[in-house]
């Protein structure tokens, strides 16, 4: 009997697992502005390419990994998995928050008001230009991909400048701005109206103060620093 009411649940645990499996997938977010409204600074082909792409290969890897992960029985397995989550994990993080840290030029982007945001960085790091030449150069020093960061330290309550390897998240402070370093991300900078990175770190990092959200960036130190 016992047999028979286990065979009976195994449709109903089946049909119950996949409902919770749906829920629970990650999807790409929608970028919250036109592919080519980053334009000329980053080009409509690199978002494209940059968001259909590869964050959605992130997005895939880790519900592929998270499934794998839920339904073995086997620990060896779960902590081969382990790469896997973190890589594709850190990836749909990263990239979730960075659309978000952009903006036209055309409206919020590359616009630092007079606010907490502004005066923090003033406090932090003498000026704005200090600011954002002390970032591109430990950024453009990242060895291979990674992100350069500009979080919010608890401890010290202070705004510090904080690289991070391939996807690995930022877990050691909040991340107030974040900028992609990988070579998807302005490697194949077309030439519009004469700008052209190909493999040129500095001047990507030059360019795309133009469009960070500024705005966006000080609503999440307010939140942190309540």
């Amino acid at each position: 009997m016992l047999s028979i009411a286990r065979a009976a649940l195994r449709p109903t645990l089946s049909r119950s697992y996949a409902l919770r499996s749906a829920a629970s997938l990650h999807t790409l977010p929608e970028l919250p502005y036109a592919y080519n409204a980053l334009e000329p600074h980053i080009s409509e082909e690199i978002m494209k390419l940059h968001h259909q792409k590869h964050h959605q290969t992130y997005v895939n890897g880790l519900n592929a990994a998270e499934e794998t992960y839920a339904k073995s029985d086997s620990t060896k397995e779960k902590i081969a998995l382990q790469a896997a989550l973190k890589f594709n994990g850190g990836g749909h993080i990263n990239h979730s928050l960075f659309w978000k840290n952009l903006a036209p030029a055309s409206s919020e982007g590359g616009k630092l008001e007079s606010g907490s945001l502004k005066s923090a960085i003033e406090r932090d790091f003498g000026s704005v230009e200090a600011f954002k030449k002390a970032f591109n150069a430990k950024t453009a020093a990242i060895q291979g991909s990674g992100w350069g960061w500009l979080g919010y330290n608890a401890e010290s309550k202070k705004l510090e400048i904080v690289t991070t390897a391939n996807q690995d998240p930022l877990i050691s402070h909040t991340p107030i701005i974040g900028v992609d370093i990988w070579e998807h991300a302005f490697y194949l900078q077309a030439r519009i109206h004469i700008i052209f990175y190909k493999n040129v770190k500095p001047d990507y990092l030059n360019a795309i103060w133009n469009v960070i959200n500024f705005k966006e960036a000080e609503k999440r130190l307010l939140e942190v620093a309540k």
